[in-house]
């Protein structure tokens, strides 16, 4: 590690990098428009970023709720039960959230305080296939913003000619396996057996080729 050139302060990070200017910062807005509405509404997964933390969270487009224009909330469906990003929720109520929407090379950024909710009206009104959510996350809103595409063109995400082929990685049941040490057979197994029986509860299925 080159401690030498390590960057300790935000003066020190400005002699790098040049003030933002014009619309970096004048785009930002601090409700949600009807833009932010619709790209929430097309957006089947997002980013949650908690105190250090990230974890995807997909479903079907627009599965988030826009209560109000300050106020989103995300449904908590059956998961591992680690608990990291809703642990940290409870410590550090700030969040930042990064939604995608297939084939868009923007991505749309909130920056908000959230908090959980179990109140079983909300929970009610966010089940799918009878199956309500264990809880909620109600996001309230304090920034948001279009960010640019240059790091998604970049990468040229939605290339179908970019999706990985089928065994170049081994299977995740097998990459588990691997990392705890135990056997991959079992662990196969086991992995399958629960990602299908959690889906299978919210009335989904798994494709076989994945």
């Amino acid at each position: 590690m080159m401690s030498d050139f390590v960057v300790e302060s935000v003066d020190a990070l400005r002699e790098i990098y040049r003030e933002p200017e014009g619309p970096p910062l004048e785009k930002v807005l601090f409700a949600l428009d009807a833009h932010c509405r619709n790209f929430i509404a097309h957006s089947p997964i997002l980013m949650l970023g908690t105190d250090g933390d990230v974890s995807p969270r997909g479903d079907n487009p627009g599965f988030v709720v826009v209560a109000d224009d300050s106020t989103l909330i995300i449904p908590d469906r059956k998961g591992n039960f680690r608990l990291d990003s809703m642990q940290n929720i409870i410590r550090n109520p700030k969040v930042g959230i990064l939604f995608l929407v297939p084939g868009m090379d923007v991505t749309l950024r909130i920056r908000g305080k959230a908090k959980i909710t179990s109140d079983s009206k909300i929970l009610k009104s966010l089940e799918i296939n009878g199956k309500e959510p264990h809880s909620a996350i109600i996001v309230h809103v304090q920034e948001a913003f279009l960010h640019c595409g240059k790091a998604l063109i970049r990468a040229d995400i939605w290339n179908p000619e970019n999706r990985v082929a089928n065994g170049v990685f081994p299977s995740p049941g097998h990459m588990y396996a691997d990392h705890m040490k135990v056997n991959r057979e079992k662990m196969e197994h086991l992995y399958v057996e629960h990602v299908t029986e959690d889906l299978a509860e919210e009335g989904r299925t798994i494709l076989k080729d994945r």
